[in-house]
Formats: structure tokens, C-alpha cells, sequence
């Protein structure tokens, strides 16, 4: 059994600034997140992409916000628990008791829900074929653009994802064919320009009101793709890889059966505190709902910092809950491990 302060589930962006801002009030916490890093959806999606609205930051990449966050938060010694699912949250005395699936049992005062949009896999690709594939043929992120240098690639989709690596890629790929199920498309107006001159370049083809029927290979390396379209027309196209981004099924998955008042797949909290319906559980990122609520890290950041208010309130509650400031306050340096005479 681990005893903390907190208890927070999910390791995004929302849940690492979670982690700093309690430790700012002294309170210690315990990261638990069902994917194998750090970073949530800016590292499982989107490493390379970069990010241009962090305050302060003209411009990261997912990996680096992550790596950041890490580098900020080092100073409170956080217990991290990836590959883990939080299965079991149950009120025990004024805390909690909280379980994953691999049997990690935690005892806490608090719990805040930072998933993102919860447990989630990319929408996957059925086409004959598939299983007989070597890794690394068809994928549903992007690990390393270098690695499609000079090569011909399928890209699948019609959304941001799919146009924005369409982009991304094809200044080094040799070709890259979008395959796209409509004929319009879900991205933003900007990048459906860019790719239309792309096409006009000859860097990209497109095959829309299309689907992938078949991956053929050779010892397991992709060679070509099958497609059919709306006339019934069969295209036989030669590729070294497919990317696919059908987007996300996104599942509260276990969180869903903790009592919470549930609005779709999110999960509603108060905009003083970020509390949900069962005291002591709050939620912040993407996960939460509120009137008005925006999905924009910066506002998740902001969220995490009223939450980490309230829990100190909540833990502490005979004592006032002042607001100090890193500049200045010698408590706020100690917890920072700076010394006040360098």
C-alpha cells in the first residue's frame, strides 16, 4: 500500500502541471497512466508536432512540453505507475483507496482524473492482409519521420492528423498517396490548401471516396495496397508503409463505474474548485466539462491550479490556504530545492 497525498490518474500535460502545483503546496502525488510514458496524447500522437500556444514557449513539440513538464516537476519526487490502469476508486475514512490493475493499491486524501479522453486506442485499419505484416509496415502514430525518408507512403484519413502529416512528410518522402474515404474533409481550410498544392506538385495523390481492401507483402515488407473506390474500381498502389489516423475511440473505461456525474464521455466539475459530484475526486484537461469549457492544455494548466487550491483546503482544512509566489517566497524556494543565497 502507497500512502500520498493525491493520487492523480493520467500523465498529459494536465496531469505533470498537476503534479507541480501541488507540490508547490507541499502536498505529494502519485502519477498512474494505462500508456507506457509520459506526455498522454502529445506523446502518444503527436511527439513531433509542434505546439505554438504554451504561454511563455514560441513553439514545442509534444516530446519536448513533455520532457519539460518532467524537468519542472523533478524537485517533488512523484511516484510514476505507466501501463497501469486505475480499476478500483472507493471513499475509505476522509480518503481514498485506489487500485490498478496490476494489483498497485494506493491510500490517499485525494484523486484527480487528468485522462485526457480517457483509455484510448486509434481506430484500427481492417483489411486483409494486416497480420502477416513486419512491424513498423503500418503504423497509427508517427515515432520517427526520418525514418520515411525517400520512401512511398500511404496515409489514411481526412483530418487533421492525416493532413497535417501529409504535410509534414512530403518534403522528404518519395510519394505519398492520401487515401480518404469522402471527398471532403474534417481539417482545418489551411491545410486542405496546403495538401490540394501538393497534389498540384506531384508530391501527393490522392484517392478519395476510397477504402484500403488489401496490404500485400513480401516475407512480411508491405509492397502495395489494394484499394476500391465508389465506381467499383479496384487501384493497385506500390508502398513501403501505411499511416493510418481514423482519429480515436475514446472510453472513460473503469471511470465510468465511480459514481460520477457523467456528461457523455466527460465528466462535469464546478469552475471554483474543479471538483466532481463525489468530494474529494476532481477532474482537470480534457476530461472535464464545464459552460464554456475550452480543450486547450493552457486552460487544463489553469484548472490544475484551482484544483491544487482546493485540495489543500480540503486536506488541511482549519488552515487558510495562502497564495505565495515562486519569486519570493523562501517556503516556495525550500520546496524547489533553490537556496535563497545563490
Amino acid at each position: 500500500m502507497i500512502k500520498t497525498d493525491v493520487v492523480i490518474v493520467g500523465a498529459g500535460p494536465c496531469g505533470l502541471f498537476q503534479v507541480f502545483e501541488l507540490g508547490l503546496l507541499g502536498l505529494k502525488a502519485e502519477v498512474v497512466d494505462s500508456i507506457r510514458q509520459p506526455g498522454g496524447q502529445c506523446s502518444e500522437l503527436y511527439p513531433d508536432k509542434p505546439i505554438y500556444d504554451i504561454p511563455g514557449i514560441p513553439v514545442c513539440t509534444g516530446d519536448e512540453l513533455t520532457e519539460s513538464l518532467l524537468k519542472q516537476i523533478e524537485p517533488f519526487d512523484a511516484g510514476m505507475h505507466f501501463g497501469e490502469e486505475v480499476t478500483v476508486v472507493q471513499v475509505e475514512g476522509d480518503g481514498f483507496f485506489v487500485e490498478t490493475d496490476s494489483g498497485t493499491q494506493f491510500s490517499c486524501k485525494a484523486v484527480v482524473i487528468a485522462g485526457g479522453v480517457g483509455s484510448f486506442q486509434p481506430r484500427a485499419l481492417r483489411a486483409k492482409g494486416i497480420d502477416d505484416l513486419n512491424e513498423g509496415c503500418l503504423e497509427y502514430r508517427v515515432h520517427n519521420p526520418v525514418r520515411y525518408k525517400g520512401k512511398n507512403l500511404a496515409i489514411l484519413g481526412g483530418g487533421d492528423s492525416a493532413l497535417d502529416w501529409v504535410i509534414e512528410l512530403a518534403p522528404i518522402a518519395n510519394h505519398i498517396t492520401l487515401v480518404h474515404r469522402r471527398d471532403e474533409y474534417r481539417a482545418v481550410d489551411a491545410s486542405v490548401a496546403a495538401m490540394r498544392k501538393l497534389v498540384a506538385a506531384g508530391k501527393v495523390t490522392t484517392l478519395e471516396n476510397a477504402k484500403v481492401s488489401e496490404l500485400q507483402h513480401e516475407g512480411g515488407d508491405l509492397k502495395k495496397i489494394i484499394v476500391g473506390n465508389k465506381n467499383d474500381e479496384t487501384i493497385e498502389v506500390e508502398v513501403d508503409h501505411v499511416l493510418v489516423f481514423f482519429g480515436l475511440a475514446p472510453k472513460l473505461g473503469p471511470i465510468a463505474e465511480w459514481g460520477l456525474d457523467i456528461n457523455r464521455k466527460t465528466i462535469n466539475v464546478d469552475t471554483e474548485r474543479f471538483e466532481t459530484s463525489t468530494p474529494g475526486i476532481y477532474a482537470v484537461g480534457d476530461i472535464n466539462h464545464y459552460p464554456g469549457k475550452k480543450k486547450l492544455i493552457l486552460c487544463g494548466f489553469h484548472e490544475a491550479a484551482l484544483a491544487a487550491f482546493a485540495i489543500k483546503q480540503r486536506i488541511e482544512p482549519d488552515k487558510k490556504v495562502h497564495v505565495q509566489y515562486t519569486t519570493t517566497s523562501p517556503i516556495m524556494h525550500e520546496r524547489l530545492g533553490i537556496k535563497d543565497d545563490e
